[in-house]
């Protein structure tokens, strides 16, 4: 992929207030961390993994000493102390003292900090100037997650309705870089730049490649974005290399309900799924147009049933209870197996279970977690 214009990224976010001495830094202070707002309120301000520092961080690739920041006269100083990573300003390695303004991005190595500047009324300037260069701040830290393939998969556990036993794990993806931690952000950043396929690979292969060592081999489910369906030979082409690397592990690939509308395109991927030993599993079903024909013509081996239809079902009125029960034997009549999606309290369980589902899964049974 093509890397970001720093020099771009530097001049949208460059903005000035003007009779303002107070400044801040604002990002995480180790991987994982939350986002603080912490005030430069030294005339030396270091910054390193050294106890005492002013700004201690939590990130191994941050030296001891790193660097400081040195307000003056209304100016902000930056100078790096020789580290070993490199400090950076909007991308560009910097050599000895620079002067930063606000709104620029600033790494120590790997960690990422937007300075901040406060006006005399307290109220920052150019608010929606800021908005623009969250988005772009964004753009950069996305094209690092995806060169470096900085994301962190995730397992949520697939049980046996009766028997409650993990018969599989759903991959979901989370990034590592500050700002991309969600899979929200992460495709929206994504959409900003048309690279939903190339993100939605990416999380597929890591997910496996980390997930084929879990215990007891259980199935893989691994999700596709929508518009890998707009090509279904480049989708097919990613899966032969996931199947290859992936070994025997058991894999089920999950096709969004809505995704399901080339009937021929969908017969296609069935086939060459079916070729590779994948197997096909529908995504929340029920949360739009419920597909039948499609669902009767390309037989997935799994329908998930959407969080909506399953949300209180052990609360539901009766027509309510009797259409998913008619739509869960519908479903097993065709030797489908049906998954019940977003199950968090042991009643709606029990009620799942009533209702005839195979499967299941939500925070009842577990939250997603890393390996």
């Amino acid at each position: 992929m093509t890397s970001l214009d720093t020099s771009a990224l530097d001049r949208l976010c460059h903005s000035t207030v003007v009779g303002s001495d107070v400044w801040f830094l604002s990002g995480a202070l180790e991987p994982r961390d939350n986002l603080r707002h912490l005030p430069i309120d030294e005339p030396e301000f270091t910054i390193g993994r050294k106890p005492g520092s002013s700004l201690k961080l939590n990130f191994k690739t941050v030296s001891g000493r790193h660097a400081i920041l040195s307000p003056h006269d209304g100016k902000l100083r930056l100078t790096d102390l020789n580290s070993t990573n490199g400090t950076y300003v909007n991308g560009e390695r910097i050599q000895g003292e620079v002067t930063v303004d606000e709104e620029d991005l600033i790494h120590f190595a790997e960690a990422p900090f937007r300075v901040l500047r406060q006006s005399p009324t307290g109220q920052s300037a150019g608010t929606i100037a800021r908005n623009v260069c969250d988005e772009a701040l964004a753009l950069v830290q996305f094209d690092r997650m995806m060169s470096e393939k900085l994301v962190r998969p995730h397992f949520q556990v697939i049980v046996e309705v009766e028997s409650r036993n993990v018969v599989g794990h759903e991959i979901l993806g989370r990034g590592s870089v500050f700002g991309l931690e969600s899979v929200a952000a992460m495709f929206h950043a994504a959409s900003q730049l048309n690279l939903e396929v190339e993100l939605s690979q990416l999380l597929r292969w890591e997910g496996v490649r980390v997930g084929r060592d879990l215990p007891a081999r259980p199935n893989l489910f691994v999700n596709t974005h929508p518009k890998e369906m707009e090509d279904a030979g480049k989708l097919i082409d990613s899966l032969v290399k996931v199947r290859q690397m992936s070994g025997n592990t058991d894999l089920v690939l999950e096709i969004h309900e809505a995704s399901v509308t080339n009937r021929q395109v969908m017969r296609e991927l069935s086939a060459a799924v079916k070729d590779l030993g994948i197997e096909l599993a529908f995504d929340d079903f029920g949360s739009g147009q419920a597909r039948l024909a499609e669902l009767i013509e390309a037989r997935p081996d799994y329908v998930k049933f959407d969080i909506s239809l399953i949300h209180a079902i052990d609360h539901a009125d009766e027509p309510r209870h009797r259409m998913l029960e008619t739509l869960v034997q519908m479903v097993r009549d065709l030797e489908i197996k049906a998954l019940a999606e977003g199950i968090e309290t042991s009643s709606e369980a029990d009620a799942c279970q009533a209702i005839g589902f195979d499967l299941a899964q939500g925070y009842f049974y577990g939250r997603p977690t890393p390996l």
